[in-house]
């Protein structure tokens, strides 16, 4: 990588890592609490939905965040979205993402916090880096590149962020993954991180390691850089 290359990375991110990028992302959500739990529960839901045209995320996170009101961690525990999200119901709550899908997510994260503290804590009982350990939680494959995911996780382990949380103590930054989008992908491919634009979780580690490069103990910090710069340069 040349050393003109590191440096525009290291100014798009100084750039695109702000507050301001709070107002018009998803993160936006989970900074409504300050409970670690709420910030949990609105995190992974709200991750989970960021795919598509970004007003329409940001109004159907909306209507979730109504549903759950002022703490998503009581609103979990105390069952209430067996009714607004019932089991037999698969009509589209937002685009594949079913009802009974949510349903679903909901189910689970009540099992996690009636035995666990946090979410936090009921991963660590799955093997494997943090990605592998939230795709077990899910019963998803951890062999895609699992962009929302990746999202979440950075959300809850990078500190000394504006933008991310950085409350989850048990995991090292080093160990995430750049949520890889289209903007990322197209960046990436233009800087020559990359030689393709392949969705795929070889190409996120590639680019990932590729970022490692400029920014060692905190290789995410490189998706402000390319999603940003990508965001605001169609």
């Amino acid at each position: 990588m040349t050393k003109d290359i590191k440096k525009k990375l290291q100014e798009w991110a100084k750039t695109y890592h702000c507050a301001d990028f709070i107002q018009n992302d998803p993160v936006q959500f989970p900074h409504r609490y300050q409970q670690k739990q709420d910030i949990e529960i609105s995190g992974l839901l709200t991750a989970i939905m960021s795919f598509g045209n970004r007003k329409q995320i940001l109004k159907k996170a909306d209507e979730l965040h109504d549903c759950m009101g002022t703490s998503p961690y009581q609103y979990v525990l105390s069952r209430r979205w067996e009714k607004d999200f019932p089991v037999e119901e698969r009509r589209s709550f937002y685009r594949m993402l079913s009802y009974a899908d949510f349903h679903s997510y909901f189910e689970r994260l009540h099992t996690a916090y009636s035995d666990y503290d946090s979410l936090e804590d009921a991963l660590l009982v799955y093997p494997g880096k943090p990605m592998e350990k939230l795709c077990r939680f899910l019963e998803v494959s951890y062999k895609s590149p699992q962009k929302k995911l990746n999202m979440f996780l950075r959300w809850m382990i990078r500190k000394g962020s504006e933008v991310d949380f950085g409350i989850w103590e048990s995991f090292d930054c080093r160990e995430l993954i750049i949520p890889l989008d289209t903007h990322v992908c197209r960046v990436a491919c233009l800087l020559e991180l990359t030689e393709t634009e392949t969705f795929s979780l070889k190409n996120a580690q590639r680019i990932t390691a590729a970022l490692a490069e400029v920014f060692p103990d905190d290789p995410c910090f490189g998706d402000f850089a390319l999603f940003g710069y990508g965001v605001n340069n169609k």
